[in-house]
């Protein structure tokens, strides 16, 4: 099973995120991101303003908003 990385540059989390969806709603010491579902409700994404995310972080945001670590990954390396 392909792994998080370990320290993922915060500008490839954010484009990824993008990818998947997600865009900006403010940055200061987190970095505060959202998504438009189909169904009218919006999902937010809450993470910290590091100039690298660690493994562990993107793994609880992407069980917190209900993306797969695949779909993760895959949009990752698209960036």
């Amino acid at each position: 099973m392909p792994q998080f990385p370990v320290d993922a540059p915060k500008k490839r989390v954010i484009k990824t995120f993008e990818l998947l969806g997600f865009y900006i709603v403010r940055e200061r010491e987190h970095i505060v991101m959202t998504r438009q579902n189909d169904d009218g409700t919006e999902t937010p994404l809450v993470m910290p303003n590091h100039s690298e995310i660690k493994s562990g972080t993107l793994r609880a945001i992407c069980t917190q908003i209900g993306i797969s670590r695949e779909k993760f990954l895959a949009a990752y390396e698209q960036t």
